[in-house]
């Protein structure tokens, strides 16, 4: 079989050596692999489709070894991991131990900086060029940032100081689906090639040094010219705002037309300071479902695809990969259904999300409260603080945002919520491990950072039922609240117990036991009763709670626990330090509680990239992993009363005859 392009580039300097005539063919390569990878793996795959030629355009005209190309997010990085040198692993793309799905320094020198969350890339290049300078080094930074990251305040403030520095910075703006201006055709084409040809720039340069020398009036001219190329530029070209932060701008051009960036990327080269690219992409180019439901095939589980011709340009979507789906629905599912409901109950209830309206589930909402629904783009600061106004206003905001990106707005949830004492609820979806997108996805600290401060409630549903309760439960009180739910489908069956009945601070016994007590909170409900059933055929009897709450936390049934019971194990799909279980340590300690205590999580180190089963086995979290831990800690403790004869018991000074336990 003879050779494809794509099997001849080992490497960056592989594609220089391909003549412009045959990169078309390797862009069609490109697209080819990456859909049937992602059809296997799953993925990002609109993004990546829609930076094929974009890629192919930087690598050919820079010099990875050398140059440093940061990509903000990360979603369009699968044609770069092909270009540079990890073809032969691309199949293992987002599997365990395999490629991460995003650039990741560790994996390949061609990754300048480890990204995951957007409006990154123009700080981190910025960085790394202002570093290149001090050390008198010579190459050229570039950051490929999204329309969608563009508007994040980092980027702002990044733009802000890049013109500030003026040091030498290529910006291109990847633009697939906001054009920042109509000005898009054959006079803007002309313009822009105009504008980066280095004949123009340097007669422009020239005669601006001449006209300068006329004694008196050479300083005046020079700003009379200036403001005419200034107001001949605002009006026949977009991007001025770049203009006044002290960045030059180059565009529109066409993201899929190879010899058009490719030119102007070699002209960009040629200039100095503080420059920027506007190129117009598709999203989903070469893919007909994705480019025409680009919002649906941005994240994609696995899938079987119809092949309709030779390339993937003729490839359709066919049906999900792997077994019949569970008809259970959703967590993200059952908070949507619930809070529609609520929505029509109450009209002070109003939604707001930051670029995520279906991944939240807040679209159905979008749909039936138009005027209630606020999508504020990639700006969970903003978010947050906006719904501290409504809020203080008299309405109900519900704030729904994937846990890891919650994290970007801690100051705002401390200062303008807690320290108010306001109710705005915040629902953290994907809390926990999320698989394959890796480290940068997984919301595992949520708790950490919330549950210590000040009026903040802090809850997590054994199932997708108890969810909708909890979102019930959220928009009667009158402090701030978070809900932390994992990714995926709910259990499609209520557990035992009544989840319909939540009071503050109550947890929920859901089966009864007599050695150890298994405290169990959110997503670690389910397979905690499992691991509950497998101790029992070996001999030893639990009890599980169901905490619902870590903050605050049900006093009266953790002493008695404590008293009933010779070992107590916390589990949480979260990390150890700073989770439910350091809470209820602590709680123990301050209570004077001896009884042993065994907080089971997520380790004190970032989590790969797997399927969240994998990666739940990996850290023993699941049923099986659970049940060994607490067998091999029972009886660990069980003989070492035996030997030192250590009674459980509860002392201190707290001691309150009242209490479960106190007064033995």
């Amino acid at each position: 079989m003879k050779e494809t392009l794509l099997q001849q580039v080992n490497g960056p300097s592989d594609l220089k050596s391909l003549s412009s005539r045959q990169l078309p063919q390797l862009a069609q390569e490109l697209r080819d692999r990456i859909v049937e990878t992602v059809s296997k793996n799953g993925g990002h795959l609109g993004s990546n489709l829609g930076v094929v030629e974009l890629t192919i355009a930087l690598h050919y005209v820079f010099d990875a070894e050398t140059d440093r190309i940061v990509w903000d997010v990360g979603h369009q990085c699968y044609a770069h991991k092909l270009l540079t040198g990890r073809r032969e692993r691309f199949d293992t793309l987002r599997r365990k131990d395999g490629l991460s799905g995003f650039p990741k320094p560790s994996e390949s020198p061609a990754d300048s900086f480890g990204v995951g969350h957007a409006s990154t890339s123009i700080s981190a290049a910025l960085g790394l060029a202002w570093a290149r300078d001090l050390r008198e080094e010579d190459h050229d930074v570039i950051a490929v940032i999204g329309d969608g990251s563009l508007p994040g305040g980092m980027a702002f403030e990044a733009l802000n100081h890049a013109g500030h520095l003026n040091t030498d910075l290529i910006l291109v703006l990847n633009d697939n689906e906001m054009a920042i201006s109509p000005t898009v055709g054959a006079l803007s084409s002309y313009l822009s090639k105009l504008l980066t040809d280095p004949t123009y720039n340097r007669f422009k340069e020239e005669v601006r040094e001449m006209v300068a020398r006329i004694p008196t009036l050479g300083g005046t001219l020079v700003q009379m010219t200036g403001r005419v190329e200034e107001s001949l530029k605002s009006l026949l070209v977009p991007g001025m705002l770049f203009e006044q932060l002290g960045i030059r701008y180059f565009g529109p051009i066409d993201g899929h037309d190879l010899r058009t960036l490719t030119e102007t990327f070699k002209d960009i080269k040629t200039h100095d300071g503080p420059r920027l690219v506007h190129v117009l992409t598709q999203k989903g180019k070469g893919f007909p479902s994705a480019e025409l439901h680009p919002d649906r095939f941005h994240g994609v589980s696995s899938f079987e695809i119809v092949k309709k011709g030779e390339h993937s340009v003729n490839w359709d979507i066919g049906r999900t990969r792997g077994q019949e789906e569970s008809e259970a629905a959703t967590y993200t599912e059952a908070f949507s259904a619930a809070l529609l409901e609520l929505a029509k109950e109450d009209n002070r209830v109003v939604a707001v999300t930051a670029a995520m309206p279906k991944g939240t589930g807040l679209d159905a909402f979008r749909t039936r409260f138009p005027d209630r629904f606020f999508d504020v783009g990639i700006a969970e600061q903003h978010a947050v603080t906006f719904a501290a106004g409504l809020a203080i206003a008299g309405l109900r905001p519900v704030v729904a945002i994937y846990s890891t990106f919650l994290q970007r707005s801690y100051d705002q949830i401390v200062h303008d919520v807690c320290l108010q004492k306001l109710p705005v609820v915040l629902m953290l979806d994907r809390s926990g491990l999320v698989g394959a997108d890796g480290p940068t996805h997984h919301g595992i600290f949520d708790l950490a950072y919330l549950s210590t401060l000040p009026n903040m409630t802090c809850m997590a549903p054994k199932d997708e039922f108890e969810l909708a309760d909890m979102v019930r439960f959220a928009l009667t009180q009158k402090t701030p609240l978070a809900v932390r739910y994992p990714r995926g489908k709910g259990l499609g069956s209520p557990l035992n117990g009544d989840s319909t009945c939540i009071k503050l601070g109550q947890s929920e016994l859901l089966r009864e036991g007599e050695d150890v007590s298994l405290l169990a909170y959110g997503s670690m409900v389910s397979p905690t009763l499992e691991a509950a059933a497998i101790l029992h055929e070996e001999g030893i009897s639990c009890r599980v709670v169901n905490l619902r709450f870590a903050a605050p936390l049900d006093a009266s049934t953790l002493l008695k626990a404590a008293k009933d019971t010779a070992l107590l194990v916390t589990l949480e799909e979260h990390m150890r330090i700073g989770g439910v279980g350091s809470r209820i340590l602590d709680f123990l300690a301050e209570h004077g509680v001896l009884t042993p205590c065994m907080c089971l999580g997520l380790e004190q180190a970032f989590p790969s990239h797997g399927s969240r089963e994998d990666l739940l086995r990996e850290q023993k979290l699941g049923p099986e992993g659970i049940a060994e831990s607490v067998h091999h800690r029972f009886t660990r403790e069980s003989k070492r009363r035996n030997i030192h004869g250590v009674p459980c018991r509860i002392t201190g000074k707290s001691a309150d005859p009242n209490l479960p336990g106190q007064g033995e």
